[in-house]
């Protein structure tokens, strides 16, 4: 039996699932401890919160542990610490004990002779669940290694003093009462009934949900199915009584938020006039999204949202799920989003692994091209694409509204891509500029506004489509429904007054559009909410394009210029999509004239794929090129050719990745030569060896 001594000799053990147990984990028992010796264990500190919720968890004896004290002291405060130490300590106990209350409140013994043990006196309001559990357990976050936590569990059994089952399933007495199920609702439940208060569904309507769902499963389970209306009341009394404004100072009033919810910020950095303002926000359930849809898939950047009337503008960060959904997984309030990248990248990434140290995603993609790739890529470690949702949508509102003739719009969107995806460089993309803007010179006013907001950054464009590969309109249409919910969410009239307050968008967010987001969610899972809360919950135009059938797109491939499409709703209605499988497509439903993107044009791209009519990733075409002129001119220079061998390495493991993705349908099909494009890639290094 080893010593207190040898404990920083203990393996760091770190389970892979997002919560994990005792039984996760292999304990060691150490001389000198209670109860004829304590079981140890080491962790990293940032996971003693996973450790708690899965103790809680226990099939046998669900429960909830609470603090029963805790105690910390300040780093140097220690000449010669010992090796067991603790900068913090905490002392975690099951909420069914340690007194016990179940013969005074049945009417047996002398309620004056029950004395609590924990010196905490007698905890009215939870005494009846009180009955003498003497599991617990002690947290040291250790002085000498202040990443790691030393468990020490003093008891692990939820029994009593006379050894004997007090709760759970196995407690005989405990058979048919609220004891046999965690003494408190579930933070699931808890959630749920916050979402729905914070949404605006009524106190009725949400007991009357409860009592539906519950009798479709079969009657009472665990502890949420007794969940009251006293229950609902107090949280609705929680948000009814929640604001924003904590002080009448803006800045103060972060600060306070900030302070009060430490968990959900992985990045502060207070406006100064040498720093920027800084906020990145992620809760508890966004960062289980995270891990959960971003891992080996796709994360995306949904940038400066609310410019022209936030304070600062608005940052989220997107995952996607099995049905093209969008679901924000972090927020990031900043004036300068891109510019300061470095201060919260690392730490959300930071986070992230903490959680799951394997997690990778496939790719990052990115809404502008001003953004820094290369710190993106070290800290994401995969390949970056670039969306052009955001500049396509402002082209078509803009064209909508400033030009009468749908011919003449039609055509100028199919100019703009052009110049956009132009494989020309230097002057000659001036030249298309310019013969453009000579061509619809007569249209004045779509004109003045190209020349005042478009000429400054198309390069910008232009360059970044040249250098990165492009994602399809499938994705394009998740994000653009992502950002119709926040506009619609943030930017309602009644709230023009608060705009200019941060702690107003901060509350926002992390209290009614949150609580829209998970509902989203768990109907889409459960499908319990459709009847109660339909009209809020909204899909994609790419899972709308889902149910259309092939057969009803009418496509002549030797005139690709239009496709057809029939109506869903109106089958004598038929639609046309002028230069389909193109990101620069035109239908003339309603929704595509608000400059919106439809399940129509979304439909089309995705057939002319499958049929191999779309037009190859010019992405791919500028890194075979890229390729061929390594191999042709191998540099002289020993330290260039180094980092020649180390650039062709990172365009070998792109050209896989970007194999990998249009397999998946994220990207528009490469060219048929692309295994060739392999085996000269493997030729320039022995060439260049």
């Amino acid at each position: 039996m080893p010593r207190m001594e040898d404990i920083l000799n203990l393996p760091v053990q770190d389970p892979p699932c997002p919560e994990f147990s005792a039984s996760h984990i292999k304990w060691v028992k150490v001389e000198g401890g209670r109860q004829g010796g304590d079981d140890i264990a080491l962790i990293p500190f940032a996971r003693v919160d996973d450790f708690v919720k899965g103790e809680s968890s226990n099939a046998e004896c669900p429960a909830k542990f609470r603090i029963e004290s805790r105690r910390k002291r300040p780093e140097g405060s220690i000449t010669k610490p010992r090796v067991d130490g603790y900068l913090e300590y905490t002392l975690y106990w099951c909420s069914y004990g340690p007194e016990d209350y179940r013969e005074t409140e049945s009417g047996i013994g002398d309620c004056s002779s029950t004395k609590p043990t924990s010196g905490k006196g007698s905890r009215p309001g939870r005494r009846h669940m009180m009955r003498g559990c003497l599991c617990h357990f002690t947290v040291k976050r250790l002085y000498m290694r202040p990443l790691l936590a030393l468990i020490i569990y003093n008891q692990r059994r939820h029994v009593d003093k006379n050894g004997s089952p007090c709760h759970g399933i196995l407690d005989r007495n405990a058979v048919g009462t609220r004891a046999m199920y965690a003494p408190r609702i579930s933070d699931e439940l808890r959630q749920k009934v916050m979402s729905m208060l914070n949404v605006g569904i009524s106190l009725d309507n949400i007991i009357q949900h409860h009592a539906e769902v519950m009798q479709k499963l079969g009657g009472p389970h665990n502890r949420d199915d007794f969940l009251t209306r006293n229950d609902v009341r107090n949280m609705e009394r929680i948000s009814r009584n929640s604001t924003h404004e904590l002080q009448e100072n803006d800045e103060y009033s972060v600060r306070i938020w900030v302070q009060r919810h430490q968990k959900h910020v992985f990045c502060f950095q207070d406006n100064s006039v040498s720093e920027p303002f800084i906020l990145g926000i992620q809760t508890d359930w966004q960062l289980q999204q995270m891990l959960r849809y971003g891992h080996n898939s796709f994360v995306s950047f949904h940038s400066t949202f609310g410019s022209k009337k936030f304070k600062f503008p608005l940052c989220s960060l997107l995952v996607f799920d099995s049905s093209q959904n969008s679901i924000p997984v972090a927020w990031i309030i900043s004036p300068s989003v891109n510019k300061d990248i470095h201060k919260w990248i690392g730490l959300l990434c930071e986070r992230i692994r903490t959680k799951d140290s394997r997690w990778k995603p496939n790719a990052i993609l990115l809404d502008n091209p001003s953004f820094e790739f290369a710190i993106i890529r070290e800290y994401f470690q995969c390949c970056i694409l670039l969306c052009t949702w955001r500049v396509r949508r402002a082209w078509i509102k803009k064209l909508q509204k400033l030009c009468c003739n749908n011919e003449v719009v039609r055509e100028i969107f199919r100019h703009l891509g052009g110049i956009l995806y132009c494989t020309r460089c230097g002057s000659s993309a001036v030249d298309a500029i310019e013969e453009f803007m000579q061509i619809f010179v007569d249209q004045c006013g779509f004109m003045d506004y190209f020349k005042s907001h478009c000429l400054s950054n198309i390069d910008m464009w232009i360059n970044g489509i040249k250098s990165l590969p492009v994602t399809t309109l499938d994705l394009h249409a998740a994000i653009e429904s992502y950002h119709l919910r926040l506009k619609s969410w943030l930017l309602k009239e009644n709230y023009a007054n608060f705009w200019s307050r941060i702690d107003w968008l901060i509350h926002t967010l992390t209290t009614e559009f949150h609580s829209l987001c998970w509902l989203d969610q768990y109907n889409l899972e459960t499908g319990y909410l459709e009847n109660l809360w339909e009209n809020y919950f909204s899909s994609s135009a790419w899972y709308h394009a889902l149910h259309i059938p092939d057969v009803d797109v009418l496509l002549d491939d030797q005139n690709l210029h239009f496709a057809k499409i029939i109506s869903q709703a109106d089958r004598s209605l038929v639609y046309t999509v002028w230069n389909p499988g193109s990101e620069f497509s035109l239908c003339d439903c309603s929704w595509s004239r608000l400059g919106n993107l439809c399940k129509h044009v979304i439909k089309v791209a995705t057939f002319c794929r499958t049929r191999q009519v779309a037009r190859p990733l010019l992405s791919a075409q500028v890194y075979r090129q890229a390729l061929f002129n390594l191999l042709h001119n191998p540099p002289d220079d020993p330290l260039v050719l180094d980092h020649t061998i180390l650039h062709v390495a990172r365009l070998q493991q792109d050209i896989k990745s970007l194999e990998d993705l249009s397999n998946n349908g994220l990207l528009q099909p490469l060219p048929s030569d692309l295994s060739s494009q392999m085996a000269e890639n493997s030729l320039l290094f022995q060439h260049l060896h």
